[in-house]
């Protein structure tokens, strides 16, 4: 019998040619081998339902989960009403499908943070240096109990107020709405902070690239999660699936921008990345 193997694929963004490709070149079983998503599923390729189906399957099946990512949130507040569907981001087709309240529920039901195993935490973004593990679950946690609520009144009360850049900074006090958007700040958009772990918000360019003063990329502070976890992630398409450290892993390779599609094999931390088919 071949040996189980747990991958986790960067953010497809609707790229489903390039997932497949992917998946060719990894050899991915899905009576034995399991997908972990790094968010943003959808949104700006060529097939985001596609994709939608395809990994809602898999998880059906048992063998695939994801986090939600910004592109994921966004989508679900869309097809609520609260925000309308941009040209470039491809998600209209979701939710006029004739499958689509279906997609959207099962993908509000996901998480914000997920774990492989006992020692590897997946976030979309990443985890703030003055967050623990066990600290980033229980918070994700709250945000996945408000967006996954069988009540949508519950649902709605939220993506009301999810956009936001305030708070940017962590307070244990912070309670209602404020406090929920910013663990999803956090979790779904952070790149830069500074030492004490305030956001900031514009920054999106690669690592060489001028950033403002006092701030850093969030994985150049000492990190409270990465002393217990290996920290994965995905959302900073510049940094093209770089290894920050034996503990820290980027698995965005900016796919939907005509660059790679990424999975991290975490078994023996192999990493294998395909060029976009349609680029």
């Amino acid at each position: 019998m071949s040996k189980r193997y747990n991958y986790v694929i960067g953010d497809v963004q609707g790229c489903f040619e390039a997932l497949k490709t992917l998946l060719k070149e990894i050899r991915f079983d899905p009576d034995q081998d399991f997908l972990w998503f790094a968010g943003d599923l959808v949104a700006r390729g060529e097939n985001s339902v596609g994709v939608l189906r395809f990994v809602k399957k898999l998880a059906d099946r048992g063998a695939a989960a994801t986090v939600l990512g910004n592109h994921d949130l966004t989508l679900i507040a869309c097809a609520r009403g609260f925000k309308k569907v941009k040209d470039k981001d491809r998600t209209q087709e979701i939710i006029d499908a004739i499958d689509g309240d279906e997609l959207i529920d099962w993908l509000r039901k996901q998480p914000l943070s997920i774990c492989p195993n006992e020692y590897t935490l997946i976030t979309h973004a990443g985890v703030p240096c003055i967050w623990s593990a066990e600290k980033t679950i229980a918070l994700a946690k709250e945000v996945q109990d408000a967006v996954g609520h069988d009540d949508l009144s519950v649902l709605d009360a939220f993506l009301t107020e999810m956009y936001g850049e305030q708070p940017d900074l962590w307070l244990d006090d912070l309670k209602g709405v404020a406090r929920l958007r910013c663990i999803t700040n956090y979790l779904t958009r952070m790149r830069l902070t500074d030492a004490e772990g305030r956001l900031e918000f514009d920054f999106k360019d690669a690592l060489d690239a001028p950033m403002p003063n006092g701030f850093k990329p969030w994985f150049e502070f000492e990190s409270q999660a990465a002393q217990t976890h290996q920290l994965i992630f995905g959302h900073w398409a510049a940094l093209q699936g770089k290894t920050i450290s034996s503990q820290i892993q980027n698995v965005d390779g900016g796919c939907v921008w005509g660059q790679q599609l990424v999975a991290l094999r975490l078994e023996d931390q192999q990493i294998f990345a395909v060029d976009n088919p349609l680029s």
